[in-house]
């Protein structure tokens, strides 16, 4: 692995809508969630948790969110328990010093505010972690490929819905990025940083 410098952990859309009975259920998430906590226990003060926030009514989007969103009109806040945007209670219980940043697209970077609070901490590398790897993650890493930070994915602890889709976003991180992102085991990981 290479030198890292001053990074930050983000953890990747943990939330209960997520680990919980909804039509979004991720049955990963589960096994994922140890490493997660190990990573956000062992560096809470670097750790930013995301959640993805859908919109209380379905007609509050437009374009192709508003498409997604009649799909998926049950997880729109009048439908969906407030409590199921909050993220695990094991990780919820690290904030703060943890941090949670709340975004209603795939992507944390679309608005800038994260770039800028990360800008604003010099931090020059990412370690993701969470859910899902073939739609927010990816969003995730893809974003921060693009802003120049050097990345770090722990490839055990990010999950998804479909195992093909989520093989098939692992494969191509490490082979098409392998410049600017490195795969890595979270044991690996923890033994090269200090806490």
């Amino acid at each position: 692995m290479r030198e890292i410098g001053n990074w930050r952990h983000i953890c990747v859309d943990a939330q209960r809508m997520f680990a919980e009975n909804t039509p979004w259920h991720l049955p990963w998430m589960a096994k994922v969630l140890p490493q997660l906590l190990e990573v956000s226990e062992n560096h809470v003060a670097r750790t930013i948790f995301t959640r993805f926030i859908p919109p209380q009514r379905k007609e509050d989007l437009a374009g192709g969110w508003k498409v997604y969103y009649q799909k998926w009109w049950m997880m729109a806040g009048e439908h969906l328990p407030q409590e199921m945007v909050e993220l695990m209670p094991v990780l919820r219980a690290l904030v703060p010093p943890a941090r949670i940043f709340d975004k209603m697209t795939y992507s944390p970077w679309v608005d800038g505010r994260l770039y800028s609070r990360l800008q604003k901490e010099d931090v020059d590398s990412v370690v993701v972690t969470g859910g899902e790897t073939d739609v927010c993650v990816l969003a995730t890493v893809l974003g921060a490929i693009d802003l120049g930070f050097h990345l770090i994915v722990l490839s055990d602890a990010v999950c998804s819905g479909a195992d093909e889709t989520h093989d098939a976003a692992i494969n191509l991180l490490g082979e098409r990025f392998s410049v600017q992102l490195e795969l890595v085991k979270t044991e690996q990981f923890l033994s090269l940083v200090s806490p």
